[in-house]
C-alpha cells in the first residue's frame, strides 16, 4: 500500500482488498462473506450521506448562480449536466445490483443473506460468455469508460487538470497484472470474474461511491477556484458610479469609484482620475471635475495598492456623456401620428434628461398611467393640444406643446360567420349565422357589436332587422330563394363594445350566395 496519510476513502478501499486476500486464504468462510456484506452496508450508508452533502453543495451553488450569474451561472449549468450523467450511471449500477439480488430474501432490517451469496455465477453469466466478455459485460465496461469522458467533456476548463486526472484514474479500465495468472488480465476479468456475489455487490457499491465522490470533488473544486481567485487583489474591479448618467453643459460631473468587491478595511495607496490624484478612502475614492463640452468623455485612471512588496495597479476605465439642457419635450403616439375617437390611445410623453416624476402633461381626455406612459381618450372636435412641463434639477421649468389630429374610427366591414365579401353556402347556414363586423387593418384591438341590419333577397322586399341574427320574417323571405340567388346584408349598424350608443360609420355590406 502507498505510504503517507490516507484518506478515509482510501482506507476503505485498502480494507476491501485485505478482505479479498483473507477470503482467498480462508476459502470463502462465512465470516468473510459476512464481512463483505457489512462493508457493502457501510458503503451504501456512506453513499446516502454523500448524496445529502452533494445536494446541499448544489443548492449553495444554485443560490450563488442566482446572486452572481456571471461568476457561477455557467458552473451551475455544468454541474447540473454532471449530476444528470452521474444519476444515469448510478441508476444503471443500482439496476444490476437489484437484478442479481432479487431472488434473495432480506431480513427484517433489509439486509441480504450475506453468507448465502458465495457463488458468482449470476454475474459471470451476465458479464461473460465462456472466456469472452458478453454484450452486457462490454456495455458495463463502456459505461465505466464513458463516465469520466463525459465528465471531462462537460466540465472542460472548469475542472482542474489535476482533479480530472484523479477522476480518470478512479474509473480507469486498463488491464491489470495478476500475480496468480502471471500476466495482465482485462479489467473486468480481474475485478468481476469468479468472485462471490456479495463481493461483486460491494464493488458495485464502491463504484457508486466513486460517482458520488466525483460529484463532490467537482463542486468543491469549483468553489475552491473562486476562493483562491477572490483572495487576490487582481479579482477586484474598479467601478465608476456617477451620480447620474447624463450631465447638462456647465454642471460638475459628480460620482465615485468603488471596487467590485467592497472591503471597508481596504484602502488604496493612491488613486488617479483623469491625470489628477484624489483622496483614497476605505474601498472607494470620490471625485468631482468639470463636465466639459457636449459629447462623450472618458474617465480613466487607476487604483494603486501595495501587495507582496510591489505596487498592483487596477485600471479605471469608463465614460460619461454631456448633453445640452433640454428645450423641447419628446411627445409621440405609440400607435400612429393621430389619435382616434372612441378608443384609448396609448402615448409616451417625456423630457430628455428629466425624470418622469418631474414631468407633467395635460390635455382634454389625457390621463397618466406611469413611467412616462399616458392614455388619451379624445372627445369632440378635430384636434387636441398636449401641453408638457418639465422641472430641471436646479428648479428651472421648461415646457413644450404638440397638436394631434382627432379622427373617427374607420367604417368596418360586415361579416357572415366571420367571413367578408361574398360568402357561399346552403340557406340553412345563413339562417343560423351571426351577422358581425370587423375593422380591417386597424391598429387597435376593439370589440364590435352589430345592433341591426337590412336583408335583401333578389326580387323580394327588404327586411329590417334588430340585432345580429335573422328573424322569422328573414327566414320567410329566404325560403323563397333558390340556388344561385344572392342575399345582401347591408345597412349594418355597428357600435363599439362598452361605448354606449356610439355608432361607427357605415359598415360595408356582405353578400351570401345560396348553393
Amino acid at each position: 500500500m502507498a505510504g503517507g496519510k490516507l484518506t478515509p476513502r482510501q482506507k476503505m478501499i485498502n480494507l476491501m482488498y485485505l478482505i479479498f486476500i483473507a477470503m482467498l486464504a480462508l476459502n470463502m468462510s462465512k465470516e468473510v462473506l459476512s464481512a463483505f456484506g457489512i462493508l457493502n452496508k457501510k458503503i451504501v450508508e456512506s453513499n446516502s450521506i454523500t448524496d445529502t452533502r452533494n445536494e446541499s453543495s448544489f443548492l449553495q451553488l444554485a443560490q450563488k448562480a442566482v446572486d452572481q450569474p456571471g461568476q457561477f451561472g455557467d458552473k451551475k449549468v455544468k454541474v447540473e449536466k454532471i449530476r444528470v450523467v452521474s444519476k444515469e450511471f448510478n441508476d444503471y449500477l443500482e439496476n444490476i445490483k437489484t437484478t442479481v439480488t432479487k431472488d434473495f430474501v432480506r431480513d427484517k432490517e433489509g439486509n441480504l443473506p450475506y453468507e448465502q451469496m458465495d457463488k458468482g455465477d449470476l454475474i459471470d453469466r451476465m458479464f461473460f460468455t465462456g472466456d469472452k466478455v458478453s454484450k452486457q459485460g462490454q456495455e458495463f465496461v463502456d459505461k465505466v469508460n464513458n463516465y469520466s469522458a463525459q465528465i471531462k467533456q462537460i466540465g472542460g476548463s472548469a475542472i482542474a487538470e489535476s482533479e480530472m486526472k484523479k477522476i480518470e484514474a478512479r474509473f480507469a479500465t486498463t488491464p491489470v497484472y495478476s500475480e496468480k495468472a502471471g500476466a495482465k488480465l482485462a479489467w473486468i476479468d480481474y475485478n468481476y470474474k469468479g468472485f462471490p456475489l456479495i463481493a461483486t455487490i460491494t464493488k458495485l457499491s464502491q463504484l457508486q461511491a466513486d460517482i458520488k465522490a466525483t460529484e463532490s470533488d467537482v463542486m468543491s473544486g469549483m468553489f475552491q477556484t473562486d476562493l483562491v481567485a477572490a483572495a487576490s487583489l487582481t479579482a477586484y474591479q474598479p467601478i465608476v458610479v456617477l451620480d447620474k448618467s447624463v450631465f447638462f453643459q456647465g454642471e460638475a460631473v459628480t460620482g465615485k469609484i468603488i471596487l467590485g468587491k467592497f472591503d471597508p478595511s481596504l484602502k488604496a495607496k493612491s488613486v488617479i482620475i483623469n491625470g489628477s490624484s484624489v483622496q483614497a478612502e476605505a474601498g472607494q475614492a470620490k471625485f468631482s471635475f468639470g463636465s466639459g463640452n457636449i459629447g462623450e468623455h472618458p474617465i480613466g485612471g487607476s487604483f494603486n495598492f501595495d501587495e507582496g512588496g510591489k505596487v498592483v495597479s487596477l485600471p479605471i476605465k469608463d465614460k460619461y456623456v454631456v448633453v445640452a439642457r433640454p428645450k423641447s419635450a419628446t411627445i409621440s403616439a405609440d400607435k400612429m401620428n393621430v389619435v382616434y375617437r372612441g378608443v384609448v390611445n396609448p402615448m409616451t410623453i417625456s423630457f430628455a434628461g428629466i425624470a418622469d416624476s418631474d414631468v407633467s402633461a395635460s390635455a382634454t381626455g389625457l390621463s397618466k398611467v406611469g413611467g412616462g406612459r399616458y392614455n388619451m381618450s379624445p372627445g369632440g372636435g378635430t384636434e387636441t393640444i398636449i401641453n408638457v412641463t418639465g422641472t430641471l434639477p436646479n428648479g428651472d421649468k421648461v415646457s413644450d406643446r404638440k397638436t394631434f389630429r382627432i379622427k373617427g374610427i374607420p367604417g368596418p366591414t360586415g361579416t357572415i360567420r366571420g367571413e367578408t365579401g361574398v360568402v357561399k353556402g346552403p340557406k340553412s347556414n345563413l339562417e343560423i349565422a351571426t351577422i358581425g363586423a370587423r375593422l380591417e387593418d386597424f391598429d387597435f384591438e376593439v370589440g364590435l357589436d352589430v345592433v341591426g341590419f337590412n336583408l335583401k333577397v333578389t326580387g323580394q322586399g327588404t327586411v329590417v332587422v334588430q340585432g345580429d341574427k335573422l328573424n322569422a320574417q328573414c327566414k320567410a323571405v329566404l325560403s323563397k330563394a333558390g340556388r344561385g340567388d344572392q342575399v345582401t346584408i347591408s345597412e349594418i349598424k355597428t357600435k363599439l363594445v362598452g361605448a354606449g350608443s356610439y355608432l361607427l360609420p357605415r359598415t360595408a355590406p356582405v353578400i351570401f350566395e345560396i348553393q
